[in-house]
């Protein structure tokens, strides 16, 4: 069966900006990432997600998850699991055109890390 595609539009409009401030990602007490290069996706009346270059998390806290997700707007999600925090992060390895500018980047789910500046 074939996976619905959709683009954004005036009743689903999808940004994509720099997020314009230093991201320190911790979990556990442990510094899993820092950037001064995050992107901030905000999707239509979803709360904004920061989006942190693949290259600024430390890959020793990084383990690939079998667990994947699909999102009509964005593609095919592949997760990570962080130590204490399975499924924590997650990547759109090939992104559509639309959001393409979220590649080589990861976004962590707010209820297993934490944010500051």
């Amino acid at each position: 069966m074939a996976k619905l595609r959709w683009e954004p539009g005036p009743d689903h409009p999808i940004t994509i900006s720099p997020a314009g401030e230093k991201v320190v990602v911790t979990a556990g007490g442990r510094m899993i990432a820092e950037t001064g290069n995050a992107l901030l996706l905000q999707e239509a009346h979803y709360p904004p997600v920061r989006y942190v270059p693949l290259a600024d998390v430390d890959p020793a806290v990084l383990e690939r998850s079998t667990t994947t997700s699909y999102c009509p707007y964005k593609g095919d999600a592949t997760y990570y699991s962080l130590p204490g925090a399975p499924d924590a992060v997650w990547e759109y390895q090939d992104p559509y055109d639309a959001v393409a500018a979220i590649k080589g980047h990861v976004a962590f789910y707010p209820d297993k890390v934490e944010f500051s500046a």
